[in-house]
C-alpha cells in the first residue's frame, strides 16, 4: 500500500481514510517523511514561517476539570490566579520594550465562574486601544461557546460581538480528538466535537480565520486521530476558514493520564501524515512549545512549515510538564530554521510575510 500512496501524493491526489491508518502504523518514518516534506514544499516552497508574539493567560480559575489539564484552578486553590486588564496592557508593554515589535498577542483562559462575557470583551477593547497594530488571535471554540451560554446570546451574536472588540483570528484549543467516548475520559465537561466544528464553522462564515488542532498521544487510537483529521479536511473543504493545524503531543505531568510523553518518533509521524491528510490547509505547525526545540527543528523536514514564534510565557503546556523554554528569541528561531535548510519568513498573523530573513 505504501507504493500506492507514493504515487497518489506525487500525483497531487488524496490519501483516503484507510491509507492515514496504514500510514500510523507503518515503521517506514523516513518515506512518510520524505513524502510530507515533498508537500509541504509544495505549498510554502522552501519557507518556514514564525512571529513575534507573546501569550496572554488572564486566569486559570475555571468552571471545567479537564483530566489532562494541569491548568485549571478553583478560585482560592493554590495557584488560582486572576489578570486585571492593567496587568494584561503592563505585560505587553514589557514585552515591546524588551523585543522587537510584537506583532501578535495569543489569548486562552479559563472559563471564570464570576467573569461576564463583557468582561472578556473588555480585555480585548482594552489591548486593540493600546496596541492597535498588535494581531488579536483570541477564545478557543470552547471560550465561545461559554461566552454565549453566559451572555444569553446566539453563537452569531457572541462571535459578532468578539470580532467588533478586536478579535482577528481564534486559535485552534478545544478541539482535543472529535470522538465522542475518547472526549467522555479526557474532558467529560467540555463541548462536544460536533458542537466545537459548529462554532469553528459559524466563525469562519462572519469571516473570522482560525486554527485547528489534535492533541494526541493520550488515550485515543490512530483510527480516532484519523477520524479527527478527516473531519477537519471536510469542514476546510466547505469553508477555507483554516489558516493552520496544530498537532498538540501531549504533556503528562500534574494530571489525571497517567501515560508516558508520546515518543519523537510518533510526533515527527504525527505531523508528517498531519500533512499528507490536510492537503487544503496550508500551515501545519511544528509548536516547539510541546516538542521541544531541537525535535520541532526535525519536524521542518517531516512536513511542518511553522514554529509558531516567540511566545514568552506560556502557561497551559508547562503547567503539564513541558520541558521547553517558556519564550526564544528571534535569533534563535532564525537559526534553527536556517540550520534546517529552511528560509526563515517572519509572519503576521494571517501569514503575511512581513520579512524573509537573508544572510
Amino acid at each position: 500500500m505504501l507504493a500506492q500512496i507514493e504515487r497518489k501524493i506525487v500525483n497531487g491526489e488524496r490519501i483516503n481514510e484507510e491509507e492515514a491508518i496504514f500510514l500510523f502504523n507503518s515503521d517506514e518514518i523516513h518515506i512518510i517523511g520524505q513524502l510530507a516534506d515533498e508537500v509541504s514544499k509544495r505549498i510554502n516552497h522552501n519557507r518556514v514561517y514564525f512571529i513575534i508574539n507573546r501569550h496572554i493567560n488572564p486566569t486559570n480559575i475555571c468552571i471545567n476539570r479537564c483530566r489532562f489539564c494541569a491548568f485549571s484552578r478553583s478560585k482560592g486553590e493554590p495557584g488560582a490566579y486572576e489578570m486585571s486588564i492593567e496587568d494584561i496592557i503592563q505585560r505587553l508593554k514589557e514585552a515591546e520594550q524588551s523585543s522587537q515589535h510584537i506583532s501578535e498577542v495569543h489569548i486562552v483562559s479559563g472559563l471564570h465562574p464570576e467573569w461576564s462575557f463583557e468582561d472578556y470583551l473588555n480585555i480585548i477593547s482594552a489591548i486593540k486601544k493600546e496596541f492597535p497594530s498588535i494581531g488579536i488571535k483570541a477564545f478557543t471554540a470552547v471560550e465561545v461557546d461559554y461566552f454565549a451560554r453566559l451572555s444569553g446570546l446566539t453563537l452569531e451574536q457572541t462571535l459578532l460581538r468578539l470580532k467588533e472588540a478586536g478579535v482577528d483570528i481564534m486559535p485552534g484549543g478545544g478541539a482535543e480528538i472529535f470522538n465522542q467516548d475518547v472526549r467522555n475520559r479526557i474532558c467529560p465537561e467540555k463541548i462536544s466535537g460536533e458542537r466545537w466544528l459548529e462554532v469553528i464553522k459559524t466563525a469562519h462564515a462572519l469571516g473570522i480565520k482560525t486554527n485547528a488542532t489534535m492533541l494526541y498521544g493520550h488515550l485515543e487510537s490512530y483510527e480516532h486521530r484519523v477520524e479527527h483529521l478527516f473531519r477537519l479536511r471536510s469542514l476546510q473543504d466547505e469553508t477555507e476558514g483554516f489558516l493552520a493545524f496544530i498537532p498538540l503531543s501531549y504533556q503528562p505531568e500534574n494530571n489525571d493520564i497517567k501515560v508516558p510523553y508520546p515518543s519523537g518518533i510518533d510526533d515527527l509521524k504525527t505531523i508528517a501524515v498531519s500533512r499528507l491528510v490536510l492537503d487544503n490547509i496550508p500551515h501545519v505547525k511544528a509548536y516547539w512549545i510541546m516538542l521541544g526545540e531541537k525535535l520541532a527543528q526535525v519536524a521542518l523536514l517531516f512536513g511542518a512549515d511553522c514554529l509558531e514564534g516567540t511566545v514568552i510565557d506560556e502557561k497551559v503546556a508547562h503547567f503539564a510538564g513541558a520541558r521547553s523554554k517558556h519564550g526564544v528569541s528571534v535569533y534563535e528561531l532564525v537559526h534553527t530554521i536556517k540550520e534546517a535548510g529552511r528560509i526563515p519568513a517572519e509572519r503576521d498573523t494571517f501569514y503575511n510575510i512581513l520579512r524573509i530573513w537573508q544572510d
